[in-house]
């Protein structure tokens, strides 16, 4: 049995280094007798993190904005010009672009990711199927979970529902949606439940993505959730309608989310770019408020949604970037805030996910990141980039530290 002994690491706030031990892809307390090679890593100081977590992203949409033509800059525009692109999608490009995506997600610091993968008549099984390669290809450094949802609508679009039961039959662990596109929001939204009590499944749902504060469905959701005693078991992603929400109406509202265990994540980049278009002046942020939401008792993530495509034409798969960008727009400066800010792209998405053995304990699962930074906080304040990463126990990448040539 191998092990490794991690050296002179600083974990969390302790000033002083620390060494932990690995067996058998797990932290343990101490190695056991059975250990028959050992190796040695010296951080020589060196600050070490848990892997980050990636609660929302589209590897199947991908890197597709050279096929795309962005003019307005809008969600329908995006939707459009996706759906579009779409139609010429195949699984072996599904696979490539995902690839690239992921390559960069793993050199920045990802360990674990849940993906959204389109199903309906149109795209068929093109995209799930290269989905579900990427998934076994790359589960040497990345632990990927497959969301299946009705981007195009599924109450108004025959075949969907079907395509989405094959997907949990065959590999999928998350049920997701996309109200806004069908022809009857409230139904999808409850049919989607009947679905994923069915299959007993975890439910994602895409959520009020605009900034009128009319027709939200989030109520409903958090009604649904407790007539099927889903908490702990829903996420709504997007919800750019709460940062409309005056603060008299928003704190009632987190308060019902918490109490009926919906969790939300926001999406920073490709909101902020969608968001508000409309405004010439005093343009809104557009993000869902997650500092009050987490004051109200909500689990909340931030996380990366697209790279490349009409929906946000840029991203490296860095979420400590994703992080920052979230702090620097909500005014999040301090320690204790940008510290929060870590933990909805670690613990807190941890949480959301509802995975177990996460962190670094005796008994969590080795996945873990190293940074050259002063804290944890500063990770997320400076932008750092991790320097190696580890999936249980094995290194997954190395970064070689920048070098300044001084003139001599």
């Amino acid at each position: 049995m191998s092990a490794l002994i991690i050296d002179n690491a600083r974990v969390g706030h302790e000033p002083i280094p620390t060494s932990l031990y690995v067996e058998d892809g797990r932290f343990v307390e101490a190695l056991s007798r059975e250990v028959t090679a050992c190796e040695t890593l010296d951080l020589e100081g060196r600050l070490l993190l848990p892997g980050l977590i990636e609660t929302h992203i589209h590897l199947d949409k991908a890197c597709i904005m050279q096929r795309c033509r962005l003019q307005a800059g809008t969600l329908a525009e995006a939707v459009r010009q996706t759906s579009a692109a779409k139609a010429e999608f195949t699984e072996e490009d599904v696979y490539r672009r995902g690839a690239q995506v992921l390559d960069k997600a793993i050199l920045q610091g990802t360990t674990h990711m849940r993906t959204h993968v389109e199903l309906d008549p149109q795209i068929g099984l093109i995209g799930f199927n290269a989905i579900r390669r990427l998934q076994a290809d790359y589960a040497w450094a990345i632990t990927l979970d497959i969301c299946v949802f009705p981007q195009e609508g599924m109450l108004n679009n025959p075949g969907t529902e079907e395509l989405l039961r094959f997907g949990l039959e065959n590999g999928a662990t998350v049920l997701g949606g996309c109200p806004y596109t069908d022809s009857d929001p409230l139904g999808q939204i409850e049919r989607l439940f009947e679905l994923a009590v069915e299959y007993g499944c975890d439910l994602d749902l895409h959520l009020d993505f605009d900034l009128n504060p009319e027709g939200m469905t989030v109520a409903h959701v958090a009604r649904c959730t407790e007539q099927h005693d889903w908490g702990g078991r829903v996420t709504i992603g997007h919800v750019t309608k709460l940062s409309a929400l005056p603060r008299e109406t928003l704190i009632p509202l987190g308060i019902r989310l918490a109490e009926a265990g919906v969790q939300v994540t926001c999406l920073p980049s490709t909101d902020l770019f969608l968001m508000g278009r409309e405004h010439f002046h005093d343009k809104p942020r557009g993000l869902a408020p997650l500092a009050h939401l987490h004051a109200c008792g909500v689990t909340c993530s931030v996380s990366t949604n697209n790279i490349g495509n009409p929906f946000t034409p840029y991203g490296d798969a860095s979420l400590v970037r994703q992080a920052n960008l979230f702090a620097n727009v909500s005014q999040m400066g301090t320690e204790p805030e940008l510290l929060q800010c870590l933990a909805w792209v670690s613990s807190e998405s941890a949480r959301m996910l509802r995975l177990p053995d996460y962190g670094l304990t005796p008994g969590c699962h080795a996945d873990f990141i190293v940074f050259d930074a002063p804290s944890p906080a500063a990770v997320i304040g400076e932008i750092s980039m991790p320097l190696m990463g580890y999936k249980r126990g094995k290194r997954t990448f190395e970064r070689p530290q920048g070098r300044l040539l001084l003139p001599r």
